[in-house]
């Protein structure tokens, strides 16, 4: 089974400590990282079947997504590393790229802040993290047509591939 799919009460914690490595492994002496913010996760809820958070780390704040069933993380690990997946909030559609992490599992992250260097201190991006959950979940924010408004829906963006032969959406499955 998915290790994200898995345990999923944990999920906040295997999600920090997953980033809190690639901090001190992979992002150590990187100059856009904050130095004023730390690795936390905000305001985790369930969303259309899924697991949706705020991940605030020194150097991005993302809007992060798990699945939250074996079905679903057996999809997700169909999705290519790195693909784009298109989602229907009530404020509106948000692209997100499939990524993965030892410990951690598949997961999909949209870009909300990046870098963050604009944060005075940990408690303003905290602020601004669960501002930018609550806004996502704010259908009056939603500035779509009617015909857009499709509730939840996952639509993948074609891969560069695929708009080059032709096959839009074809070479992957939605999550």
């Amino acid at each position: 089974m998915p290790e994200a799919a898995g345990n999923a009460q944990h999920i906040s914690g295997r999600l920090e400590d997953a980033f809190r490595r690639i901090e001190a492994e992979r992002m150590n002496g990187v100059p856009i990282l904050n130095p004023r913010l730390n690795v936390e996760a905000i305001g985790e809820r369930q969303w259309n079947g899924l697991r949706c958070l705020v991940l605030v780390t020194p150097w991005f704040i993302n809007l992060m997504l798990f699945p939250m069933t074996q079905e679903q993380g057996e999809a997700w690990s169909k999705l290519a590393m790195g693909s784009s997946v298109s989602y229907r909030f009530p404020a509106g559609r948000f692209d997100f790229l499939v990524g993965d992490e030892d410990g951690l599992g598949r997961y999909q992250m949209c870009s909300l802040f990046s870098p963050v260097l604009e944060f005075e201190s940990h408690e303003a991006a905290q602020i601004a993290a669960r501002a930018a959950l609550d806004a996502i979940f704010d259908a009056g924010l939603d500035g779509s047509s009617g015909d857009e408004k499709e509730k939840g829906v996952a639509v993948p963006t074609p891969s560069r591939r695929g708009l080059l032969v032709g096959k839009i959406g074809q070479d992957r499955e939605p999550a």
